[in-house]
């Protein structure tokens, strides 16, 4: 199957929970469940056939027809972006994970904000088979100082604490959200403390699936101030406009630094 690559997807920034547990074998993580997949086998089947892992891939869409559609913007860099970032997939993950992976992220490099995540599922999350579930609302609410400051959250601790009150005590329903408009969802995700645009707009992107959302992160800002003369290039392309900025984030990221 064309436009997808499990490789491409685990580095693609969006997902924290996946790991390459062997030269073809990818395991990814939500919520409490793992789903591991063969790159050599037929892993579009396997996931076909589980509801979940079916929305969580995104399996409805037809990513290639966005990238052949982007192509008539005669865009010399998103054509290459979109060209060599074929086989990502926006992922539909779950939002309180999401809310609490990117409150971490802020500051932080992917290798860290994993690092910290892990340690958090490893304290707080359920024991499952092999692996850690994500912490519950309550599990993080109850937690002590000392301990999430041991997962190495440092500051965030106290965005952590606010996120996890807010939603236990119902003053904000991520599951609740999706039914919400972009700016409703927007502010509603902006009431937690530490939750900015950039916060809210990959929330929005990577679990609720807004994909005409574009988070602007230092990666962003350099594609636009080096490749656009500081001119935003992604609103063009309207409903896909967050994902043609995935295509240019993995881009620059992962191929255009090393040519």
């Amino acid at each position: 199957m064309q436009d997808f690559n499990l490789k491409k997807i685990a580095e693609s920034g969006q997902v924290f929970r996946a790991y390459n547990i062997e030269d073809h074998k990818w395991a990814f993580i939500a919520r409490d469940r793992k789903i591991v997949l063969d790159s050599r086998e037929d892993y579009v089947k396997k996931i076909k056939k589980d509801p979940f892992w079916r929305e969580y891939f995104d399996m409805d869409k037809d990513y290639e027809a966005v990238r052949k559609a982007a192509e008539n913007f005669g865009d010399e860099f998103m054509i290459a972006a979109c060209r060599k970032g074929e086989g990502i997939r926006m992922l539909k993950q779950d939002p309180w994970e999401m809310l609490i992976s990117f409150i971490i992220s802020q500051r932080k490099s992917i290798p860290a904000i994993r690092t910290s995540i892990e340690r958090l599922c490893e304290r707080y999350g359920e024991k499952k088979d092999g692996f850690y579930a994500f912490p519950t609302p309550k599990a993080l609410y109850e937690a002590d100082t000392e301990g999430l400051t041991a997962c190495g959250l440092g500051y965030r601790v106290e965005y952590i604490r606010d996120a996890a009150e807010k939603v236990l005590h119902g003053r904000i329903d991520p599951e609740g959200l999706r039914n919400a408009d972009d700016e409703t969802m927007l502010e509603s995700l902006k009431s937690v403390k530490g939750v900015g645009d950039k916060v809210a707009n990959c929330i929005m992107l990577f679990a609720y699936g807004r994909t005409a959302r574009v988070p602007v992160d230092v990666w962003i800002k350099k594609i636009i101030e080096e490749d656009y003369c500081g001119k935003e290039p992604f609103s063009r392309y309207g409903e896909n406009a967050g994902i043609m900025q995935q295509y240019a984030f993995y881009y620059k990221r992962n191929v255009q630094e090393f040519e």
